[in-house]
């Protein structure tokens, strides 16, 4: 899920939200200020329903980034590199940039969110009772017992052993732990997510045709959410069972040509496009070292009359921006690095120069080859 706005970075972390947060956020709101305030709560003015159900419903999204954030903390202390949070209309995703390297750090990563949901929802049960101890009332402690009762849901729901839910995580280090082999575990855990959309689809669909409302929709569209979600992650373990062994050097392309970033776009494409069949080049400084990667789609973006007074510089992707790795890494660990890089390259570095360059054609035909050296592997999951 992309963000649409960033908000900046807690820990080192950046922490973005996605344009349909709105929408959920104007459900809980609506939901708080115009149904269940005014019915547990009567006789208060409508402006304090609409201030309870504002406040309740950023405390609630701030909720979902402690959890969100609590697994990313636990993943960079256990050596996995996170590239942000972002909130979005199913909650919040913290994106990791590696796997767990071994079940128990898998466990951790996983647990750590629903713990810190429950632990959220029994601080608002206490703050709800101690309000009530002091003689305050009304919609403070309404909309306190209505964040105790949320977050206690949200941990259970999550908690629930069905990828992608914290709760498939779980069983997936569970089932790795004692089988040994995180692919069969994985698979596994997936499975079980999108049998447990489905049943929420089904269930939702009931709800439509037998109960009066739309109720029934948030469940199908949960349901479908974590049915392709899970289908997926099914898809990515598989993928990185089947490039098991191969390392990266194996497969990219060796001595990519590169381009100085004081380069006009003109001067790019008549001796660089035009003589080398090559879709990117990556960009390095005076000495050697890469300081980002130009590809033909931000040169198509340059207006051909502008070209001879646009420098490579000014459209080449970051560095910052573009994944790196070592000849020596497994490829099975560059495709959740590949899904977030910006131009679906990997620069593969060797003591700080580029030596070669992966793509996602690179990854396709070792995939294609995997596929015709080990059926037997892959027909067993």
């Amino acid at each position: 899920m992309q963000e649409t706005l960033r908000l900046g970075h807690i820990a080192g972390i950046r922490i973005g939200v996605n344009w349909t947060v709105l929408v959920i956020f104007a459900l809980i709101f609506v939901g708080l200020a115009a149904g269940r305030f005014p019915l547990t709560h009567p006789d208060e003015e409508p402006w304090a329903y609409a201030v309870a159900g504002g406040i309740a419903a950023v405390v609630f999204f701030l909720s979902l980034l402690a959890h969100e954030l609590a697994h990313a903390l636990v993943a960079q202390r256990n050596g996995i590199r996170v590239e942000g949070i972002t909130l979005w209309l199913f909650g919040g995703v913290a994106k990791l940039l590696d796997e767990a390297t071994d079940p128990g750090a898998d466990l951790r990563v996983a647990a750590v969110g629903p713990l810190v949901s429950l632990a959220l929802g029994a601080a608002f049960s206490l703050l709800a009772l101690g309000a009530t101890a002091i003689g305050l009332a009304g919609l403070v402690v309404g909309a306190l017992w209505w964040l105790a009762l949320i977050n206690a849901v949200l941990a259970a729901f999550n908690l629930v052993p069905a990828a992608p839910l914290d709760g498939g995580r779980i069983l997936r280090a569970a089932l790795w732990r004692r089988h040994g082999d995180r692919t069969r575990a994985a698979v596994t855990a997936s499975r079980a997510g999108r049998g447990f959309g489905l049943a929420l689809v089904a269930t939702g669909l009931a709800a439509l045709v037998m109960l009066p409302g739309l109720g029934g929709l948030w469940f199908m569209l949960i349901g479908w959410f974590i049915m392709t979600s899970a289908g997926a992650e099914e898809q990515h373990a598989q993928l990185q069972h089947t490039l098991d062994g191969i390392r990266v050097g194996d497969v990219m392309s060796h001595d990519p040509v590169t381009v100085t970033g004081h380069l006009s776009v003109d001067d790019l494409v008549t001796s660089y496009v035009w003589r080398h069949r090559f879709s990117s080049f990556p960009v390095v400084d005076g000495s050697g070292h890469p300081t980002g990667l130009v590809t033909l789609n931000r040169i198509k973006q340059v207006p051909f009359g502008r070209r001879g007074e646009v420098s490579v510089d000014s459209i080449a992707c970051p560095l910052a921006e573009v994944p790196q790795t070592s000849p020596e890494r497994p490829l099975s660990e560059l495709l959740t690095a590949m899904g977030g890089a910006t131009d679906g390259r990997v620069l593969v570095l060797d003591a700080g120069r580029v030596v070669g360059l992966v793509s996602p054609t690179d990854i396709t035909r070792s995939l294609e080859l995997a596929d015709l050296r080990r059926p037997a592997e892959r027909n067993h999951l």
